[in-house]
């Protein structure tokens, strides 16, 4: 329950934030909701400037801001569209890792070891936004890069947002390219850390126990809705994370 004190809080926060923040908030909620499908024609800065009574400027700032987040494309002349979903999934920078191995030259095979529905336990449908027990999709797979097992990815699928999850020869498209398609990329939360694989872990990537790995927790979102939790662990020894720092 909110207090009518945060209440009035965040009714101060919203008369102080600045005009064009109330309209690019405002374009963004309703793209959210899925008022405008992607590509649909949305509303030009005239019909903005109108419903807020703010000037050109601050408009076309709002606007403009959502293009450099990938959330609209503007056409000079012509309008300002719905992004194309996939267009916002790039500005997450998550990318299917069948591609990435294709990119190096290299060749790359999955094993799937899990494919079926199961009961969500009361943690798994809280980070899903289920209700405990109901169905969740569960799927195990072991990428390969040339025969080397690169990634053992666990993962756990919302299926009101990909029914069709189970029907897909994982042997032959990854996940994330299909739940990229089906489901496309709103918001993604995710934790990196090192620890050991679990027993089977080890196993399945063909590694010592107790070996370090560099495991990735991903939680992704589509439109408002949990769509998928995986665990993707990766043997540490082939893997390294190289940035570049400039004062």
């Amino acid at each position: 329950m909110v207090s009518a004190g945060n209440s009035s809080g965040r009714l101060a926060s919203n008369r102080a934030a600045a005009p064009y923040a109330k309209v690019k908030q405002f374009v963004k909620d309703q793209l959210a909701g899925g008022r405008w499908a992607p590509g649909a024609l949305m509303p030009s800065e005239a019909e903005l400037v109108a419903q807020f009574g703010v000037s050109r400027m601050t408009a076309n700032r709002a606007l403009r801001e959502l293009q450099n987040e990938g959330l609209v494309d503007r056409v000079q002349g012509v309008g300002t569209f719905a992004a194309q979903l996939h267009s916002v999934s790039s500005t997450l920078t998550i990318r299917d890792l069948h591609s990435e191995i294709v990119e190096r030259g290299h060749r790359h095979h999955a094993q799937v070891h899990i494919a079926r529905e199961e009961r969500a336990t009361d943690a798994l449908a809280q980070r899903l936004g289920i209700s405990d027990g109901a169905t969740v999709f569960h799927t195990l797979i072991v990428h390969h890069e040339n025969d080397v097992p690169l990634q053992c990815e666990d993962r756990y699928v919302n299926p009101a947002c990909a029914p069709g999850y189970l029907d897909v020869d994982f042997s032959r498209t990854t996940p994330t390219q299909y739940l990229l398609e089906v489901a496309p990329l709103w918001e993604a939360q995710y934790s990196i850390e090192a620890s050991a694989a679990t027993a089977e872990e080890s196993r399945l990537l063909g590694i010592d126990a107790g070996e370090p790995c560099l495991v990735l927790v991903r939680r992704t979102v589509s439109r408002g809705v949990p769509v998928t939790i995986a665990r993707m662990v990766h043997p540490g020894s082939l893997y390294q994370i190289d940035g570049k720092f400039k004062p």
